[in-house]
Order: C-alpha cells, then structure tokens, then sequence
C-alpha cells in the first residue's frame, strides 16, 4: 500500500517568511517609487506569488500597473528576494517536531507552493529542511498553479504518494480551495498570511499550533474522506 503523504504550503505555513517577503516587496516599490507597504497591511498583498503581490500592491495606492512593467517589476523582486534568501525566514514553532513525527510513522512529505521551485528549493535547503521532502512543487513546476486542484494532485503523485491517502497543511484560502478541489483534506493554520481567518473558508480543522497536528487527526480526517 502506498505510505501516506502530507503536503504543506511553505509561506505563511511551514515558514515565517513575511519579513524577507516584505523586504523585497519594498525594494520593488521603492524602484518604482511608490509608497512602502507597513507590517499591519502586508498580509493583504501575500498568497499568490510575487506577481499578484505587486499587482496587489500597487492596486492598494491606485496606480495603473502596464503588463511590462510588471514584468520588470517582477524580475526587480525575485532578484532582491533570491539575493537574500533565507533572510530572517524561520520555520514556525513546532514545524521541525511535526516533520519528525510524521516521518516516524512512515509518511511522506511534500511542499506545494506558488512560490518559485528554486526559490523554495533554496529556501528550505538553507533552513536545514530539504531532506525530509519527497517532492517541493512550485508556481513553474506544472504548467498550472494552486487553486488548481491539478497543482497537489500533481505534487503528491510527484512525491510517490496517492490523493486518496492524503492531507494538505495550508494558511489562506487558496490553499483550502485547492485541497476542496481535490478532494483532500485541509487542515488550517491561523497564523498565517491571510486578511480573513481561515474559518471563513470552512477548512477541515483548524490550529494554532503545529503541535495540535497529530499522527492521529491525519488519520481520522482521511479516513472521513474515503
């Protein structure tokens, strides 16, 4: 029978990367001489990669944004972000004792992101996390991207896995809309990058913690959804 597979979002998720995030977001703005973005208002502009962070950003302050200049503006940010990585990015309290716990009981694990793969690749290379991941699936890695479903579908059959043995970790409504999708389930983290709490998006459960993510509610959440 084939092991069951966890996946996780990485920003907002596995990892507190809102400070680097931001940094580069700034820089992008600053380049384009526009007004910062504060602490307070970041996570608006989070969740779907730094295309729509910057297009959101710049929707924030009203300004037209041309396809070409976001494509500039775009190259601007992966620069400034890749050139720091991992910055003072850290994986969220618990993260590191709940990979341990599900790997003891024979899972795998993957990441499914919208961050670029080799970025993210980067990112939990530097963290000291890659080895535990079977699978690290970012915006380019398919020809399509989280919400569609095909993105962790795609992911966990990547990482050797099988959707209807599986369970997805995310922050934000793209991620409970995606693991919805696929018909697997979600569990929520509410600390993540979101402007609405993640109850609004009816996940399967929701924590604070990652501690509270036991070997025992994957379990009993895939065995509900068979």
């Amino acid at each position: 029978m084939t092991a069951p597979i966890i996946v996780f979002d990485l920003d907002g998720t596995l990892v507190d990367t809102a400070p680097d995030l931001m940094a580069s977001l700034n820089h992008t703005l600053e380049t384009a001489r526009l007004d910062a973005v504060s602490e307070p208002s970041f996570r608006q502009f989070v969740g779907n990669g730094g295309r729509v962070m910057i297009e959101r950003a710049f929707a924030a302050q009203n300004k037209e944004l041309s396809t070409s200049e976001l494509d500039r503006l775009l190259k601007v940010f992966l620069e400034h972000y890749t050139a720091n990585i991992p910055g003072r990015s850290q994986p969220f309290p618990g993260v590191t004792g709940t990979i341990e716990r599900f790997e003891a009981e024979g899972y795998l694990l993957a990441i499914c992101t919208n961050k670029y793969e080799a970025n993210s690749l980067s990112l939990i290379e530097a963290l000291g996390l890659r080895r535990h991941f079977s699978a690290n699936c970012g915006q380019d890695t398919f020809p399509f991207r989280k919400p569609d479903p095909r993105h962790l579908t795609e992911t966990i059959l990547k990482a050797g896995g099988d959707p209807r043995n599986a369970i997805m970790v995310g922050d934000s409504r793209t991620d409970i809309d995606t693991a919805k999708a696929a018909g697997i389930p979600v569990i929520a983290v509410d600390f993540g990058y979101t402007d609405r709490h993640v109850r609004e998006f009816d996940p399967s459960v929701i924590v604070s913690h990652f501690d509270e993510i036991t070997v025992e509610m994957a379990r009993r959440l895939m065995e509900a959804a068979r």
